[in-house]
């Protein structure tokens, strides 16, 4: 198969030295990039700006804001998808040639609307022929993401939604493990005890994989 994985945050810049952001480290889709590889997959990274390395044997692909992410998953063929990235909601509406001076932040910051990568290109996905990849969401939600895991897997009709509270403990940003739970648009939900970031890594691959069997 060919695994297409986003990770990582992105900038939304509101001048040449401030922007909008989240604490998104990007190890979880670098360990699902890892994870598809070893298991003989051909896989490209799409990675927002994260401070780890290649995975041996993926392609990279770096960008910084969301609509270059949203570019750069267009531009790509691919049998699964793996949206791991926390995308910003939000941007300027406009990004300052030079930097702003403090007093001229009062009241300025206007925001817009990034587009919804996974949404769009799932939208796109809809209209084409043939068989159709596979599309996995994340949700990272405080408190019991399972129903807001429900309705975007519905409401974007994913294979399934990769939930997780980021308040739990040793869950969510810049850990080495996460607690999750495979959510799918019947409303089955199919809980993960805590285990590393790189175990659930390969059940998520292997849940695709064997999707993926399924739909052939």
């Amino acid at each position: 198969m060919k695994f297409l994985v986003t990770a990582g945050p992105t900038r939304e810049f509101i001048d040449p030295v401030r922007f909008l952001s989240n604490p998104s480290t990007g190890r979880m889709g670098f360990a699902v990039a890892r994870a598809a590889r070893a298991a003989g997959h051909e896989v490209t990274l799409v990675a927002g700006p994260v401070a780890l390395r290649t995975p041996h044997g993926v392609r990279r692909i770096d960008v910084v804001s969301a609509r270059e992410m949203l570019t750069a998953v267009e531009s790509e063929n691919f049998d699964c998808l793996v949206a791991t990235a926390a995308v910003a909601d939000w941007r300027p509406a406009r990004c300052a040639s030079k930097k702003l001076k403090k007093n001229e932040m009062d009241g300025l910051l206007r925001l817009v609307r990034n587009p919804d990568i996974l949404k769009t290109v799932a939208l796109r996905l809809r209209r084409g022929h043939g068989r159709r990849p596979i599309l996995v969401g994340f949700a990272a939600e405080t408190g019991d993401p399972a129903s807001e895991a429900v309705r975007k897997c519905r409401e974007k009709r994913l294979d399934f939604v990769v939930a997780n509270d980021v308040t739990s403990a040793g869950s969510g940003f810049g850990t080495d493990t996460n607690r999750v739970a495979f959510v799918f648009p019947d409303g089955r939900i199919e809980r993960l005890p805590l285990m590393s970031k790189a175990a659930v890594a390969r059940r998520i691959v292997r849940m695709a994989s064997g999707l993926r069997n399924i739909s052939e």
